[in-house]
């Protein structure tokens, strides 16, 4: 780990601890030997300040119509990863872990394909607007999210 002169370390004890825990988890779900995991990513962990619980951001190539697929086997295999962090990482507790897809990413995906579009033209050969619908989407995921806080 990097330090600082003084002894101190350059990033907070949170920032490390995220980093370490996503790695023993992904190395966690290469060990696993489940098909519905094969192409699933970990894209963020978050810990709260306790250690008591840690929220596990994936993504995967299925999209949206797996996430309830992956939650569900990801739930099945939680109690095996969590003992693999216990033995893996220095600390007093270990954090009960909860799964979420990442939003983040398909949102910036939605953004980058309206771009795209934008970028090749607003206007197909017939002269309809060609972002028009995917605009449409993106304002209606942004309403869902609003309700949702």
């Amino acid at each position: 780990m990097a330090r600082t002169p003084n002894g101190g370390h350059r990033y907070p004890r949170s920032a490390r601890l995220n980093e370490t825990l996503r790695e023993v988890i992904a190395e966690e779900l290469v060990r696993i030997d489940d098909d519905r995991l094969a192409f699933v990513t970990v894209t963020q962990i978050d810990v709260d300040n306790e250690l008591n619980r840690a929220i596990v951001y994936f993504d995967s190539l299925g999209g949206e119509e797996s996430d309830a697929d992956i939650l569900a086997t990801l739930e099945e295999h939680r109690r095996r990863m969590q003992s693999s962090i216990a033995r893996q990482i220095r600390t007093k507790k270990t954090p009960i872990l909860q799964f979420r897809p990442d939003d983040v990413i398909r949102s910036a995906e939605r953004i980058d394909n309206i771009l795209r579009a934008d970028r090749s033209g607003r206007f197909d050969d017939s002269g309809a607007d060609a972002t028009a619908d995917v605009t449409a989407g993106v304002t209606a995921d942004a309403a869902v999210a609003d309700d949702e806080t």
